[in-house]
Order: C-alpha cells, then structure tokens, then sequence
C-alpha cells in the first residue's frame, strides 16, 4: 500500500542545510553525476563560470559562460571549484555531497575542506567533455521564475499531467 506522499503530484522540496550566499554561488546542483553549477567572477561582475566536479574520477571542468576555459583551473581545482565545493556542502550538508562525490574523509565527518582536499589527494585531470551550456542553460530557466509575479495560479509549464475530465 502507498503512503499518501507517494501518490501525490507535489514534489517535496529539501531546505538548504545552512543559508547560503547567492552573490557568489548563485546556482549549485548534484546532477548528471557531477557537483556543477554556476560561480561568479571575483573581478567582472558581468561574468560568471559554470564548473562542474565529477563523482568518482573528481575530473573537473570550469569556463566562462561563453566557453572560455579558466585561467585558475591549471593542473587542479580553481577557486570557483573551490567555491562550488563550499556552497554546495551549505546547501545539501557535507555527509549528502560527500557520498555522492565518493569524496569521504577517512578521519572523521566530512567538511568543505574535507571533501577538497580527499579529492585533490586523488590527483584529479580535467574532464573530457564539459556540461557547461545545460548547467547554464538550467540556471538561466531558473532566473526565469524570479521575474514571475507571485502567484497561486498553476504555471502551465509546470503542470506535468494532462487535466482529466470530470466524469459525466
């Protein structure tokens, strides 16, 4: 027998672990097997870079949102990865990013630096492919319902089910 959640249509939204600072973070996910998400520029407020970390083999990508690659990201995590790293264990908790990464201390629980540094031990090289136009095209999709009126109304892109006809 199904519980009620399981028969609903409603999605169960998890609060972030900690509040976090979108200047600097403002889009971070744990998809496509992959930490990724969108950081901002520290010296060109019109710039961001999407970056990404992959689970298990910890191969990174970081570039410009035109694909122009990071300067930082030579030989090792750039501060962007760095900064995706840290926002992501404020929003989804450090336990919960580093058993998806694959990235677990051996000493103790897990942290931001924690999780860094056991992937950085790994050596990792960057990755062959990168995500960056859907990781940027998803956070663009998302800053599109921040210029949405607030509303109670169903937005007819969300509403995944076709309506069903009342029974005559």
């Amino acid at each position: 027998m199904s519980s009620a959640g399981e028969r609903s249509s409603v999605v169960r939204v998890v609060p972030p672990a900690r509040p976090r600072k979108l200047a600097k973070v403002p889009f971070v996910e744990l998809a496509d097997g992959r930490l990724q998400g969108v950081v901002s520029s520290g010296s060109d407020i019109e710039r961001v870079y999407v970056s990404s970390v992959e689970t298990r083999s910890y191969a990174y990508a970081c570039s410009t949102n035109n694909n122009r690659p990071c300067g930082g990201a030579r030989g090792g995590f750039c501060n962007h990865i760095r900064a995706l790293v840290n926002e992501s264990v404020l929003q989804y908790g450090a336990e919960r990013v580093a058993r998806y990464l694959k990235a677990e201390p051996a000493d103790g629980e897990p942290t931001a630096p924690g999780i860094t540094a056991t992937m950085t031990a790994a050596r990792p090289g960057p990755a062959g492919g990168t995500a960056a136009a859907p990781v940027f095209s998803r956070f663009l999709h998302h800053l599109a319902y921040l210029e949405l009126a607030p509303t109670n109304r169903p937005l007819p892109e969300m509403q995944w089910f076709p309506p069903t006809r009342a029974a005559a």
